[in-house]
């Protein structure tokens, strides 16, 4: 409770800058450790993403705001902190990884906040918000896909793996129609399902001796598709060009993909 008085004196740009630099020297003390050693900086990285959200926003956090407003900022770092060890450590990697993360979760933050304040969806700032979500969301898939999949495990569990990842992404982003205090159970739904086409994807996929960053990409594809085009339906802006586009994206990159499995 003092804490929470304090804190809250201090302006909140201010509180989002103070928790940035503080993620960012966590995560940085973080990649001069074997991944093997550093495997214990997950659930501080877990821990202190979710305490330096809160500590950003502080106020009017509501029921399932506890879960949706902390997601992002918590996922992303896990996800960039496993798919930066898929790299040779050296600061000619470190260092863009360093600024990518500092930039995207400063990002999430002031869309966390967003989300809470509960602006119009009318407004531009509320589409900003939304485009940043959903850009990190695509980001996470492909981190976390090319991770599981370089850790050469069978199909069903690979597809297990992107089901347990895309789930609460896609349920994240269906939330954020409404921004409720509540969880739809059409959300939980619309989720299920995107991710259960995951899993049949990944299944399939598997017979197809694409290498593990084209298969990322596909899934990240069919993800970034699928949710946006049920995001449109929920939304009721489910129009023929909205369509259009995104199954245009999907069938360009499978199309790409499946080029890199012919030999010339």
């Amino acid at each position: 409770m003092i804490f929470f008085k304090q804190s809250v004196k201090i302006d909140k740009k201010i509180r989002i800058v103070i928790s940035t630099i503080t993620m960012l020297l966590i995560v940085l003390i973080s990649t001069f450790f074997f991944f093997d050693q550093a495997i214990i900086f997950i659930p501080i990285f877990i821990l202190s993403s979710y305490f330096f959200t809160y500590f950003s926003l502080l106020e009017d956090i509501k029921k399932i705001e506890w879960l949706m407003l902390f997601m992002m900022p918590v996922i992303f770092t896990i996800s960039w902190y496993l798919f930066y060890f898929l790299f040779p450590v050296r600061w000619l990697t470190r260092l863009p990884f360093i600024i990518l993360y500092i930039v995207s979760f400063y990002a999430l933050l002031r869309t966390s906040n967003i989300f809470n304040v509960g602006v119009e969806k009318s407004l531009q700032l509320y589409r900003a918000a939304f485009s940043i979500n959903y850009l990190y969301q695509t980001i996470i898939v492909f981190f976390l896909s090319s991770f599981i999949f370089s850790l050469k495990y069978s199909p069903f569990i690979n597809g297990f793996l992107i089901f347990f990842v895309c789930f609460p992404l896609a349920v994240n982003i269906f939330w954020s129609v409404k921004l409720n205090l509540s969880l739809d159970i059409s959300s939980l739904m619309y989720g299920m399902l995107i991710g259960l086409v995951l899993i049949e994807e990944t299944v399939c996929l598997s017979f197809f001796s694409f290498e593990q960053n084209i298969l990322a990409l596909i899934i990240t594809a069919t993800y970034y598709s699928l949710s946006g085009l049920t995001y449109a339906y929920i939304d009721e802006r489910f129009f023929k060009e909205t369509i259009r586009e995104y199954l245009w994206v999907l069938g360009i990159v499978f199309f790409i993909c499946f080029l890199t499995l012919v030999r010339w």
